[in-house]
């Protein structure tokens, strides 16, 4: 009964046993030239600063940028299975795809005209 499956048992097999062995020969192969830029923090290009505990302001459009990406990742998410059932949803199924691609635009335009896509 379970003979199907026992090919995608072995691949997961496979991937555990080739992901713990890169693990663990990886501090015995690889090279250890370390200088002050490999041991520095690093972090989108920009010179780590030392923060109050408490923590700091960040600046909007880091949320912005964020938002954004959620926005457009759930239009992905709605258009594979829209794609998928094309044929079967028939010209309702594009009235919708088209109203719900038209407000996710109109969000697009509302962030671009406000700058948000730009960084200083």
């Amino acid at each position: 009964m379970l003979n199907p499956y026992i090919p995608i048992v072995g691949l997961f097999a496979l991937a555990a046993a080739f992901a713990l062995f890169s693990v663990a020969a990886a501090p015995y192969i690889g090279p250890r030239r370390y200088n002050k830029a490999k041991v520095d923090a690093y972090e989108c290009g920009i010179e780590p600063v030392d923060q109050p505990l408490g923590g700091a302001r960040f600046p909007v459009k880091y949320y912005l940028t964020a938002m954004l990406f959620i926005i457009f990742d759930i239009e992905i998410i709605f258009l594979y299975p829209w794609a998928v059932a094309n044929d079967s949803l028939g010209l309702f199924g594009l009235i919708e795809m088209v109203l719900f691609i038209g407000t996710v635009f109109i969000a697009y335009a509302y962030v671009w005209r406000r700058g948000g896509l730009e960084w200083d």
